[in-house]
């Protein structure tokens, strides 16, 4: 099997999320389909909380392609569904981290994902 640039980087987001933010690998899920008012949707690596609940949504794009709005349209769509706390955007050269704040219905970008202490 070939790996694919898109799923190196998400080999890659795996190992950092769990050897750099100790996130367990037990609370990872990876490349599951998903329904967005209807239209099924995979995302890329979902990392759930201890209760349940879904702390972080990590969208993944080949290193060549360019993040940009349309990036960010996406994985906001994807959490339409999943509430997330947290969102990841990355290209593994780019790494883009926002923390939601649904009262408001915006998000803020952070310098990085906090470590996983839940």
């Amino acid at each position: 099997m070939v790996l694919k640039p898109e799923e190196w980087v998400r080999q890659h987001c795996i190992k950092f999320l769990t050897r750099e933010k100790n996130y367990p690998i037990s609370h990872i899920n990876a490349e599951r389909e998903l329904l967005v008012h209807g239209i099924k949707k995979r995302y890329d690596i979902v990392v759930y909380n201890s209760d349940g609940t879904i702390h972080l949504i990590v969208e993944c794009k080949a290193p060549h392609i360019k993040i940009d709005q349309e990036t960010f349209d996406q994985i906001a769509r994807y959490n339409l569904a999943l509430r997330s706390e947290f969102l990841m955007i990355t290209n593994g050269l780019e790494h883009f981290y926002c923390i939601m704040d649904y009262k408001s219905e915006s998000y803020r970008f952070l310098k990085e994902i906090p470590n996983f202490n839940k």
